[in-house]
């Protein structure tokens, strides 16, 4: 077990918080620099509270369109609380625990600059959940991606408050009751509480840490996948040779093509002189549709480190100046554009990755038909294609940008909004396609790899070929074919590849 401290001179990466993620009890903590920001801060404005009488946003009025009706100050508690309660309105699928857990990591790290006015008690609560694995349920519909992920993370904070419910210990029970079994009363929110935790960009933000996580593996693994698939392919090496490359020197394609040499090392299979002059370019072109997603991916990630390392809420404190500013900082639109760049890079693994698979079932190079001697009365591997085609189809639909959209909200006050949840929530689901589609070939490669016997691959493939023998067989006849396609995605999922 690790204890992440929370600290605001010291930058977050997207890597540390993998480690966070991939570690079941982990525990976080506030650094003693963090605790004296935010308790600066709420000391700042409690003061600012009693000597300025003008209308503060969300201090002293109410939200949204509603910013010119002052509330008075023995009601600017229930304000906080009537917040939390109205705006808990999400629809859809639950969100996984592993980005309910980075929402509350990320709003903690959020709100631990002091420019929130939030009370140290309340984001300790916060830690409370994290630290007990109390995960409150949201829903991944119901956010615009401005004004903060309100919604969200709305839901993510009613247990604050002793509303809504949690998954506690494989259960899902009323947060009242957690909070008992854990001997923690429910939170009294002060003036701005609601307002802080709800402005921010943390629902988009922790899906974008997680698709980045999950991104930065599936390009590895498209990677060695298609250099099996070239092995079996009967491939040329030509087309990954380091001196083609330093001539059109993108980082991502040099990676690429480093990558495939480094994977087919001392292979007899790539040795062998070849009838072909060219490969099809799904296969010759794999260093640069691959490469430039990885460049992609690098900048999305400089985004998101950004983000994480942001203060997103509305308004913000700045003592050091005496000024509570009112501005836009929960505005979703640089994640939006960069989500939705993330979304067609990841397609594109898939989509060139689909070529590949049909390309092995198409009977060229000296292998059978669909990948069995006995094509005709077996249809071997002719419609994991078709799945695989289907899922492409669907990414290239989800790819439509979310961040072009915008519908007016709040009576036109939040005019453009940028949609940045949607992105979040839709890219999610093409990397995961594209993990499914790359598993489909690595099934298809790996049939297609035994009719290159009895030459040998690398010793990395040969040792990666031999354990996945071990949880899929090599087909002779026809079988359930969901159940080998199943096996292979959850055999990539729990395999490491460098």
């Amino acid at each position: 077990m690790a204890t992440y401290t929370i600290h605001i001179s010291k930058k977050l990466s997207i890597a540390k918080l993998k480690e966070f993620l991939l570690d079941a009890n982990a525990k976080v903590e506030l650094s003693e620099e963090a605790k004296n920001a935010i308790i600066n801060g709420r000391k700042f404005l409690e003061e600012k509270i009693k000597t300025h009488k003008a209308p503060i946003y969300g201090i002293n009025t109410g939200f949204g369109s509603l910013c010119n009706v002052i509330i008075p100050e023995n009601e600017l508690e229930q304000l906080q609380e009537n917040l939390i309660k109205s705006h808990a309105c999400g629809f859809g699928n639950l969100v996984s625990n592993d980005i309910v857990k980075l929402m509350l990591f990320l709003k903690v790290q959020s709100l631990s600059y002091g420019k929130s006015g939030v009370q140290l008690t309340t984001v300790q609560r916060l830690l409370d959940l994290l630290n007990n694995k109390v995960f409150p349920l949201v829903y991944n519909q119901g956010s615009l991606g401005a004004s903060g992920d309100l919604s969200p993370l709305a839901h993510l904070c009613l247990p604050l408050i002793g509303l809504g419910k949690v998954e506690y210990k494989g259960e899902v029970k009323e947060a009242s009751e957690v909070l008992k079994t854990l001997n923690l009363q429910p939170i009294k929110l002060s003036s701005k509480e609601g307002l802080a935790l709800l402005n921010g960009t943390q629902f988009m933000a922790a899906y974008g840490v997680y698709n980045i996580i999950k991104s930065i593996q599936i390009n590895k693994n498209a990677d060695f996948i298609s250099a099996i698939s070239l092995e079996a392919f009967d491939g040329r090496i030509d087309p990954f040779k380091s001196s083609l490359h330093h001539i059109r020197p993108h980082n991502g394609q040099i990676q690429t093509a480093e990558a495939i040499q480094e994977h087919l090392k001392g292979s007899e299979i790539i040795k062998k002189e070849k009838t072909q002059v060219q490969d099809p370019y799904s296969f010759r072109c794999i260093p640069q549709v691959h490469g430039a997603t990885k460049d992609t991916l690098n900048y999305v990630l400089s985004v998101f480190e950004t983000e994480i390392n942001s203060v997103t809420d509305n308004p913000t404190l700045f003592p050091e100046d005496n000024e509570i500013l009112s501005g836009g900082n929960f505005h979703g639109q640089p994640l939006a554009l960069a989500l939705d760049f993330l979304c067609i890079a990841m397609s594109e693994l898939g989509s060139i990755s689909e070529r590949r698979t049909y390309l092995l079932i198409s009977g060229q190079r000296n292998l059978p038909p669909f990948l069995l001697k006995d094509a005709g009365l077996n249809s071997g591997f002719m419609i994991p294609q078709y799945t695989a085609a289907s899922i492409v189809s669907q990414n290239k639909q989800l790819c439509t940008p979310a961040s072009v959209d915008s519908i007016v909200s709040s009576n036109g006050q939040e005019d453009h909004v940028s949609m940045g949840a949607n992105a979040a929530t839709k890219c999610l689901t093409v990397i995961e396609n594209t993990e499914k589609v790359l598993a489909i070939e690595l099934l298809n490669a790996a049939q297609a790899f035994e009719f290159r016997r009895p030459l040998k691959s690398s010793q990395v493939i040969e040792a990666f070929y031999s354990k996945f023998r071990n949880n899929v067989p090599f087909l002779t006849k026809d079988v359930y074919m969901h159940a080998l396609m199943d096996n292979t995605l959850q055999f990539l999922k729990a395999t490491e590849i460098n």
